[in-house]
């Protein structure tokens, strides 16, 4: 095995060093020379994980998402963790060992990884984290993954996973009154969609906040502002949010195209949501990067027949009606200015703050996306993202 794999990972850095070149790492980004070699062992990783698959060893998924887990953490000195399942949804709940005067906070955290990628393993320092610096309950999620199970298996693993830990809050020794739903990237988009889905539930203890991690929070539009001006910026390139959306609403990415030219909406749907998904509603100190207006291209029939769920809220929380947004909890919102998810951040901030919702918003200027997940990677940190943790770790204490 091991005079296979040589070779193969030959191939694979030779892919990776021809590769480099074409992706932008814009000098104002947060430790650009680290950014630059977590983005070589990704693209390594993807290199070998093709050449994997084409020998018929693995697909390269299953091989991306071996190299994600990393390694196993040791005991916590200071969190009872204990792996559990909510109805049959498999949950890892970290508990302050301290004493406590009264019943804890309580976090729902969701992880990102493109509904692709992610688990209860790669985000363990983040909920650890989280638990010990907020001194809160955190349950993290285990939801379904894509692209063996589609939308909206994920939303659905996140939901009933909530719904059981608020029917059991006593027994985690969680207030009532201060349970939170948080989650970055596709976490955040999950985190959005529950958070809406429970805004008018009247059984259940009513949410204290959102918390959202740069989400992806639409699919109508991949030419906002932030999807120009970042499409080559590691961590998420243009085209791989729309591969990542494609893969978790259909199982496949036929179509990716046809989707990042925006052939995917018809005319009057488009001009329906042009009041919450346009770059009008984009503050201008975040254009002076560089936008080019494009010509609308023309609607593909066929394809939204294939695409059409991309409307429904509990994929796209964007898109949902007021009379569901002005019902939210108060939330934070997380954004980056390397990130193409940027724009999704800052359209739901206004969206909600024009529903009265209060919202607390942190702008990382030097930020790239799933920098707050690399704030302690292999060895070498990033300030920025230990930063963006503390800031919602402020945010939970000040519930």
């Amino acid at each position: 095995l091991l005079l296979l794999l040589l070779p193969l990972a030959a191939l694979a850095a030779a892919a990776v060093l021809l590769g480099l070149p074409s992706y932008d790492i814009p000098p104002g980004v947060n430790q650009p020379a680290k950014l630059r070699l977590v983005l070589t062992l990704l693209l390594g990783t993807a290199a070998l994980g093709r050449i994997l698959e084409k020998t018929g060893l693995c697909s390269q998924i299953t091989f991306g998402r071996y190299v994600r887990q990393g390694r196993k953490l040791g005991l916590d000195p200071k969190l009872f963790i204990q792996d559990l399942q909510f109805k049959e949804v498999p949950v890892r709940v970290y508990q302050p060992k301290a004493t406590s005067d009264g019943p804890r906070r309580g976090i729902l955290f969701f992880h990102g990884g493109g509904w692709v990628f992610g688990s209860l393993d790669t985000y363990e320092k983040v909920c650890r984290y989280l638990s010990r610096e907020s001194d809160s309950v955190v349950v993290s999620v285990q939801y379904r993954l894509a692209p063996e199970h589609k939308y909206p298996a994920a939303y659905e693993d996140c939901l009933n996973a909530s719904q059981h830990f608020l029917q059991h809050l006593q027994h985690y020794g969680v207030d009532p009154a201060r349970v939170t739903v948080c989650g970055d990237s596709a976490g955040g988009n999950l985190a959005a969609a529950v958070s809406q889905t429970l805004a008018g539930r009247s059984d259940l203890p009513r949410l204290r906040a959102q918390i959202l991690i740069y989400p992806g929070l639409q699919a109508l539009d991949f030419n906002l502002p932030s999807y120009q001006q970042n499409r080559g910026v590691p961590l998420l390139f243009r085209e791989r949010a729309a591969f990542f959306a494609l893969l978790y609403l259909n199982g496949d990415a036929l179509h990716m195209q046809e989707v990042l030219e925006g052939s995917h909406i018809p005319p009057d749907m488009r001009l329906k949501y042009r009041k919450w998904v346009s770059p009008d509603n984009i503050p201008e100190e975040f254009k002076v990067r560089g936008v080019k207006p494009l010509r609308p291209t023309g609607f593909i029939a066929e394809v939204y027949e294939t695409v059409k769920r991309f409307c429904e809220p509990n994929l796209c929380p964007l898109l949902a009606e007021d009379s569901v947004v002005h019902q939210l909890p108060e939330s934070f919102i997380l954004t980056c200015e390397y990130d193409v998810l940027r724009d999704d951040g800052l359209l739901y901030k206004k969206r909600l703050e024009d529903n009265g919702v209060r919202v607390t918003w942190y702008h990382l200027e030097d930020g790239f996306h799933g920098i707050i997940s690399l704030y302690d990677y292999c060895g070498f940190s990033f300030p920025s993202g230990k930063r963006g943790l503390d800031r919602v770790v402020n945010f939970l204490k000040s519930l």
